[in-house]
This record gives structure tokens, sequence and C-alpha cells, in this order.
């Protein structure tokens, strides 16, 4: 069959271990064999990010602003032992963070649904869409191992002359110091972004922090919903009949374990982050769960929700098989894929998007499935349990069929 051809840039962002094996098994057998790909790559395995000081981090974020659509793989936020490991120069930041903060959008994450997999919390029926802010918080604060004994102070010099000082704590001994920030801009963003989303997808929307304890920070968020809802959205979401609420984070978790589901869960960045991985293995495993960054311009970058599975990806070292499950990268794909065919008229594009998503599906209906599945599954259902090239293969077989 002929290729279907692109004709804009997708910004492909490469990755970390296993998910970095799986990505190239990825294009192989269910992207190249189809579709003549036309990306701008950016390696952002750890050993290039080294190389380059991070800026090969920085110029895929940049890249992304200027084609609109990126798909990232899974990569390391290096930790103590990831420096000796990597023998970096430096404890380089979170990818996704600064490429986040570049974007300054929200990631919205949704579990994949199959039939034979019921969730681990009997009530729910419908998925849980988690809203998590892009941009700010721990991601990229600043840190500061305190050595000894002494004052710790917060302090701010306004270019209008406002001065602000407060000690945090007299340490009588040594500890830990961390400084996050947030701002309006990005908080508007986020609001505005999660009002949208819950419109467009006619879902509930629920949004929650610990304004009782962060009476400035979180406060602010809280705030900030309330004023854009009440001026902007109240009107639209009677008429739809959809709600708006606000709640403490701990009463949030209450109310999600009590639920059916079906709405948008908006959170903080880290809240967001930590809810997300809950949401998802609740549903049935982190690898399916799908992932998009959407900025308030209208970009987009699409990622696998986990990390890069680094046990695994030892075990290949040693030339062992694995069975590693590929389903959210291959989403990050087709939504990428999908949405660069939206953008520019290509519905043969958008089609093969649709037609791997329903082959992966398939082949999970079938029984076919990587080990972290197969004792999820109900009684009943026959089950083969296959490695991660298997998985694929099985995939590609229904693909072609769905393509002739």
């Amino acid at each position: 069959m002929q290729k279907i051809k692109m004709t804009t840039p997708l910004v492909e962002m490469d990755g970390d271990e296993m998910t970095r094996i799986i990505w190239k098994m990825i294009k192989d057998e269910l992207l190249l064999p189809f579709v003549d790909l036309n990306t701008e790559y950016y390696d952002l395995g750890l050993p290039e990010r080294e190389k380059t000081k991070d800026k090969v981090t920085f110029d895929s974020a940049y890249a992304t602003q200027k084609y609109g659509v990126a798909v990232k793989c899974a990569t390391i936020t290096p930790n103590k032992q990831r420096v000796e490991e990597y023998n970096l120069s430096e404890m380089w930041k979170s990818p996704n963070g600064t490429i986040r903060a570049i974007l300054d959008g929200t990631v919205f994450r949704a579990p994949i649904i199959i039939d034979s997999i019921k969730p681990v919390v009997r009530n729910w029926k419908k998925p849980i869409t988690i809203a998590r802010h892009a941009y700010g918080d721990i991601y990229k604060s600043t840190e500061y191992r305190v050595p000894s004994a002494g004052v710790a102070t917060l302090s701010f010099e306004g270019k209008d002359g406002t001065k602000f000082s407060q000690t945090i704590y007299d340490f009588e001994c040594a500890g830990v110091l961390q400084g996050q920030y947030n701002k309006d801009s990005s908080i508007i963003s986020f609001a505005h972004s999660c009002f949208k989303y819950a419109i467009d997808t006619k879902q509930d929307l629920w949004f929650s922090t610990k304004d009782t304890i962060s009476k400035q920070y979180d406060q602010t968020f809280k705030l900030i919903f309330e004023d854009i809802y009440n001026n902007e959205y109240k009107a639209k979401f009677e008429e739809l009949g959809i709600t708006y609420f606000y709640t403490l984070i701990d009463d949030a978790v209450a109310r999600v374990i009590r639920s059916e589901g079906g709405y948008i869960w908006a959170c903080k960045n880290y809240d967001g982050d930590v809810m997300s991985d809950m949401v998802s293995t609740a549903f049935g495993s982190l690898a399916m769960m799908t992932s998009v960054l959407v900025s308030p311009d209208g970009k987009y970058e699409y990622e696998a929700a986990h990390g890069t599975v680094t046990r695994h990806y030892y075990r290949y070292l040693k030339g062992e098989n694995t069975s590693t499950n590929p389903m959210a990268t291959i989403y990050a794909w087709s939504g990428a894929l999908r949405k660069r065919g939206e953008l520019d008229g290509l519905c043969d594009l958008v089609a093969f998007a649709d037609k791997l998503e329903e082959a992966c599906i398939d082949t999970l209906n079938d029984g076919i499935m990587t080990k972290d599945l197969t004792g999820l599954v109900d009684d009943g259902v026959k089950v083969t349990a296959v490695n991660t090239l298997e998985f694929i293969k099985a995939i590609r077989e229904r693909l072609e069929k769905k393509l002739a």
C-alpha cells in the first residue's frame, strides 16, 4: 500500500531506557510501514542532555511552539544515584517540567479502558480524567541542603519598591529548604483550559487544593478558579447541566473513591502527578493512560504518563525478553498523528490514528496482552501472555487488516 503522507513535521522527542527501546519497536512495526513519517527529531536521552547541557530539551520545546504538535518518549529525571550511574556534571531538571514551563499548558490524562479489565474500585464505571497544572511548583523549585544551624528567610523585592521578608525557620541543626513558585497568568491559563475542556467533553469539573493549610499559595488557585468560573463559564455550565465545585484535596480523594467516575479532576502540578498514577493503576495499569499537554495557544505535546521502566531495561541489557506494556507510548503516537492530521486537514492520517488505536483494543480484547495486565482480567477470559515485540506484532496484524 502507498504510505500516508504528512505535510508538516511532528516534533519527535526520544527518551531513555526501556521506553526508548519500545519507541523504536513502535516506529519500525506500527508507523514506518504505513506512514511517510515527517518528524523533527530531538534526542532527550540522558546522555544527550548531558552532552548539550540540557539545551536539547529547550530546543525541543521551542520546536513544539513552532510546529504545534509533539510526541515524547518517557525520560529519566536524575536523582543522586542517576548522577553517579550516568556520570553527569549536574542533576538535570525534569525534561517534562522544562517543556511544560515553556509551553505553559495543562496536562489531561485519562485511562484506556477495555471490557475484560474491571477497575479495582468496583463502583468506577466511567473514566476519570486528571487535569494537571503543568507549570511551576516543585518541578521548577529551588532547593538547598542546610549544612548547619542558621536562619532561613523568604524575601521579595518588587520592581515597584515593594519589600517582604519573613523567617521560614530558625534551624538548630542541619536540614533542607525548598522554595517553589507559581504565577497568576499560568493559573489563569490552567483554569481556562479546564473549564473549556469540561464544556467540550460535557463533563463535571472538580478542583482541589489545600487552601486551609496553604493560605496564600493554594488559596490563590482557588480564588482564581472561582472568579473565572463565576464571570465567564457559570452560565454555560448551567446550560449544559454540568457542575463545577471546589473542595480540599483530602475530601476530593474520598469523593473520587466513592464516585462512579465520568468527570474531570483538576489538580495542581504535583498532586496531578500522584493522582494520575493512582487513577491509572486502579483502572488497570500505569501503561494504560493517555496524556496530552495542551497550551493556552493551542500547542499539543503527547507523551506516555509512566516512567522509563528501568527494571525491565536492566533485564533487556542481559539479553532477556521483557513483557513491557507499550500502550501508553502507542497512544502518544496515535494522539499526535491524529492532531497533526486534524490541523493539516489530512483525513488519511486521522483515520490511521483511529485504526491504530482500534487495533490495540482489538488485540487486548482478544486476550493477547503483556504480563502487567494478565492478572487483572476477569475470570473466564482466555489470556495469552506475550512479550513486548510479540504484542506489537499482534497489533500490526490487526492494523494491516483494517488498512487493507
